[in-house]
């Protein structure tokens, strides 16, 4: 075991891990955030997801050697409840979401996406989003969300 040091949500952690402990386990277990999910354990079902410098990753397949000194952000690390961020608040605003599973990938998918491409048509979206599975069926609803949270962007500039 030895300690990692990792950039998450804008702040400076310490953890100790063994090498090939996957980001998701240290994130959740060490340093307590619970955005990202435990789904598939290998990579497919996007409940992980993450930002790494930016760009959705997987964190359940992602070991965290391989992280030190990128910026990790979580779903914690996009807003706060009294501030959400405008994909996190389009998403609440067009009830996208049921049992949560997907939730986190769909947004930090979502984030990403908006980052690359700040005005996606629908068929760009859909490939965006189409790795995270969603268990309920709120796909018009998610890509509504889409649509609504590259809207709000757009307005605050």
């Amino acid at each position: 075991m030895s300690q990692r040091l990792l950039h998450v949500n804008g702040r400076d952690c310490a953890v100790q891990a063994t090498a090939g402990t996957s980001l998701l386990t240290v994130l959740r277990n060490d340093l307590g955030l619970n955005g990202p999910k435990y789904g598939c354990g290998l990579g497919q079902c996007g409940a992980c997801t993450v930002l790494v410098d930016g760009v959705a990753a997987r964190s359940c397949a992602m070991p965290v050697e391989g992280v030190g000194g990128r910026e990790v952000t979580t779903l914690e690390g996009l807003g706060r409840r009294d501030a959400l961020h405008p994909v996190q608040q389009a998403f609440v605003s067009t009830q996208a979401a049921q049992c949560g599973y997907c939730l986190n990938g769909m947004v930090m998918s979502t984030v990403a996406l908006l980052r690359r491409t700040p005005r996606p048509t629908e068929a760009q979206a859909r490939a965006a989003l189409s790795h995270n599975l969603c268990r309920c069926g709120t796909h018009l609803e998610i890509l509504a969300a889409v649509q609504a949270a590259a809207q709000a962007m757009a307005e605050r500039g």
